[in-house]
This record gives C-alpha cells, structure tokens and sequence, in this order.
C-alpha cells in the first residue's frame, strides 16, 4: 500500500511568520503565509492544495467509474472550491463543478456516476466532515 508524504515548515508567529510546503515526489514547493491563507497574499495556502487533491481525485474516479461500466470517457474536468469559515476557522463546504465528455451517455445517467465518484473517491470521504455540493455538466 503505497504511502504519500508531504511536508510544511512554519517559522515565527502566525500574522507575521511564513512558511514552505513541498511535496514529496518533488513535484510542488512553495510558500505560504498569514497573507496568503486568510487574504489574497502571494504563495499557496492548505485549502487550495487540498482542492488539487480533491479535484484530482474526483476526476480519476469518476472517469474509472465510467470506463469500468463501458463507458468511455473523452475528457473529465474538475474544480474544487474549498470554503474556509473564518469564525470557526473549518472548511465547511467543497464545490465541486465538474465538466465531462462521454460519448452516447444520456445526463441522467451521468448524474448517477457523478454523484457516486463524488461519494466515494478517496478524498472525499476523508473530507466527509465538510459539505460537498456538486455541480456537473455532461457536455
């Protein structure tokens, strides 16, 4: 079973200090700060890394899910909008919105793969303490 890491260093308090996160195939490092997590400072923040995750998962599932059935999609996009509550300092909703091509496949049934790969990938159920909304598009 395969293990990913990743990892964070955070130097001085939180208003002032700043930080790195990187990921462990080498793939993303950058920085962070108060700026970049609670306003539209520069650098990268928790919430948005835990988007790509999401987003990435979301759409790995759903495009198996389809195959697996016959279903053959052309392209799956996904977005994650991850909602930071600011009083409560919890991410209390994900948006998901998701786009995709599949040849021949009527919306009804589409919405069920979409709602099942929402349910069910990986990182969604890890975020299970969050509302995720969806929103797809069969196009």
């Amino acid at each position: 079973m395969p293990v990913r890491s990743s990892e964070a260093t955070w130097e001085g308090d939180l208003k002032n200090g700043e930080g790195t996160m990187a990921l462990g195939s080498g793939a993303y490092e950058g920085s962070y700060s108060f700026l970049s997590r609670f306003e539209d400072g520069e650098g990268t923040n928790p919430e948005e890394l835990i988007g790509a995750a999401h987003a990435g998962c979301y759409a790995m599932a759903l495009s198996n899910d389809l195959a697996s059935e016959g279903h053959d999609p052309e392209r799956v996009h996904a977005t994650a909008n991850v909602h930071l509550d600011m009083e409560s300092l919890t991410i209390d909703t994900i948006e998901l919105v998701v786009e995709a091509s599949v040849p021949e496949m009527d919306e009804s049934t589409f919405m069920e793969y979409a709602e099942g790969a929402k349910e069910n990938c990986p990182v969604s159920r890890v975020l299970a303490g969050a509302e995720i909304t969806l929103d797809a598009t069969l196009v």
